[in-house]
């Protein structure tokens, strides 16, 4: 029995080291035989994506992003800024010798951005600041395609402005997403063009929503993200987790130039109505009564006798305008506008815009301890000046 199991293990011994020399020399010779489930082989071929497909990878937003990128476009504007007079241009015998042609210099600055294409008709998305003062502005696809864009319209007070180039191609269009279901934790995705190094994706999350008292437009209700946004990101999107535009990017918190973690953007649902008044009436038209408001501190709720600091304070009334003429004094306290509580001054500011100018509305304030309601005329909100 002894030399029976030393036998069957010397041969086992020289089995292995023949199947060891050869799938080390001759691998190919063991190509033939059947794998078994579960084998290496097997599970390698899984993982291995065939050649001309796309394999599922987890944690991966390249299929966000190639819905997106084709519908950023970077924009360039340039600007034509005059200088001040040659300093000779006061001595009377070199102006009759050199006439006017140094009377003035001038050269051209130029800016860039991005923007988003919204519609199959040429429509693109923008802010306002990257193209104000531009004369000339040239738009260009990430796959190398240019256009002369000109200027649908404007609204400086939400820093959006709406763009057209020539339809004479296939454009590619951003699909809209919904930014009212956003929630702070949701994955966003930063499409532009940022230091005009060319189309770059950031990643991050929804940081904060709501965000408003910035002082960086007159309207504000930022989603705030720490996805990177630089300079030259400006104007271009911020999608969802399925390549969707939930925001137009529009300005970053820093102190040294570049991104700090923190970004804004300007929610679609805004953006939509926006560039929809624009694209058809060529402006925005928003509500106004004629009143200058401040912030209710709790010690001016205190002097008001107010049991609480919402609403906003009554600064001033102009002249001539609906809020005179129904009766509004400086030191009234507005606390509902059509029936909706105003929280704040800001707050307020958006109401009286989104009522229609020509309608009329109820405003319910508090006047020396008393419960005052008028009904108020709507004007149309000027456009702002320009500085």
């Amino acid at each position: 029995m002894r030399r029976l199991w030393l036998t069957f293990a010397q041969t086992v011994t020289v089995c292995v080291a023949i199947l060891f020399v050869v799938k080390t020399l001759k691998p190919e010779w063991l190509a033939h035989l059947p794998s078994t489930p579960g084998s290496v082989a097997e599970v390698a071929t899984v993982l291995e994506a065939a050649p001309g497909t796309e394999a599922s990878r987890p944690g991966s937003f390249a299929e966000a992003a190639k819905k997106a990128v084709p519908a950023v476009v970077h924009i360039f504007t340039s600007q034509e800024v005059k200088g001040s007079r040659h300093p000779f241009m006061n001595d009377p015998i070199f102006r009759h010798f050199f006439g006017d042609r140094f009377g003035e210099e001038s050269q051209r600055r130029s800016g860039l951005g991005s923007g988003v294409v919204v519609s199959p008709e040429g429509y693109i998305l923008t802010n306002f600041h990257v193209i104000d003062g531009a004369d000339e502005i040239e738009v260009a696809h990430n796959d190398g395609r240019k256009y002369k864009a000109r200027v649908v319209g404007s609204d400086p007070e939400s820093d959006l402005a709406v763009l057209r180039i020539p339809a004479d191609h296939k454009l590619p269009v951003i699909a809209f997403g919904n930014s009212d279901s956003l929630r702070v934790g949701d994955i966003v995705l930063a499409v532009g063009n940022p230091f005009g190094v060319g189309q770059t994706v950031t990643s991050g999350i929804v940081s904060a929503l709501g965000r408003s008292h910035l002082g960086i437009n007159t309207f504000e209700n930022f989603i705030q993200t720490d996805a990177a946004i630089n300079p030259g990101n400006s104007g271009g999107a911020l999608v969802d987790a399925n390549g969707s535009l939930i925001g137009i990017n529009t300005a970053i918190y820093s102190q040294s130039g570049g991104s700090m973690g923190i970004g804004f953007a300007i929610p679609v649902s805004l953006a939509r109505s926006v560039m929809e008044q624009i694209v058809k009436t060529g402006g925005v038209t928003r509500g106004w009564v004629g009143i200058e408001v401040q912030e209710l501190t709790p010690e001016l709720a205190e002097s008001f006798k107010l049991g609480s600091t919402e609403g906003a304070l009554i600064a001033g009334v102009m002249r001539g305008s609906p809020a005179e003429k129904a009766g509004i004094k400086p030191g009234d306290v507005l606390v509902q506008v059509g029936g909706k509580k105003v929280k704040d001054a800001q707050v307020m500011l958006e109401l009286i815009a989104a009522l229609q100018p020509g309608s009329s509305s109820r405003f319910s304030l508090k006047r020396e301890g008393r419960d005052v309601s008028l009904d108020i005329t709507i004007g149309k909100r000027p456009r702002p000046p320009k500085e």
